[in-house]
């Protein structure tokens, strides 16, 4: 289960429709070991696409150094889909490259009829996927 506090969760809302209609991505960095998001990171779209994602590789490294000096890990990684609904696709599996994070996509695409977008997470281990329940707490 993915626990992420209400500011997280609609900073992650808002990061998707800002960049919508392109795909929007980032990661919420935790301390080390402790499976708690903490740190929101917005992240470029390289790509700048609609219908892919893909973070820069001159910022991924920034931030996976920043990460390390902090004692930080990245605990969620997320993107959006800006015409199909939140589940990862085939492309979105091979890169899922960390087994430990939490997969979290949000449609900004009204895919399903259920409102505006979707927000769900998933665990991705070695190609298989596992949705997850999201709790949405004020503060851990």
């Amino acid at each position: 289960m993915l626990t992420l506090t209400q500011d997280l969760h609609d900073r992650i809302v808002a990061h998707a429709r800002a960049d919508h209609p392109d795909e929007a991505c980032g990661v919420v960095a935790g301390p080390a070991g402790s499976d708690r998001p903490e740190r929101f990171i917005p992240m470029l779209n390289a790509a700048r696409s609609p219908t892919f994602y893909e973070f820069d590789s001159t910022d991924l490294l920034k931030l996976y150094r920043e990460m390390d000096d902090r004692d930080e890990e990245p605990v969620v990684i997320y993107h959006s889909h800006t015409a199909t609904e939140a589940y990862p696709s085939r492309t979105d599996v091979s890169y899922a490259n960390e087994p430990g994070a939490h997969y979290v996509l949000v449609s900004t695409a009204d895919a399903d009829g259920a409102g505006p977008f979707q927000f769900r997470s998933f665990r991705i281990v070695d190609g298989e996927i596992t949705e997850e329940e999201v709790r949405i707490v004020e503060a851990y």
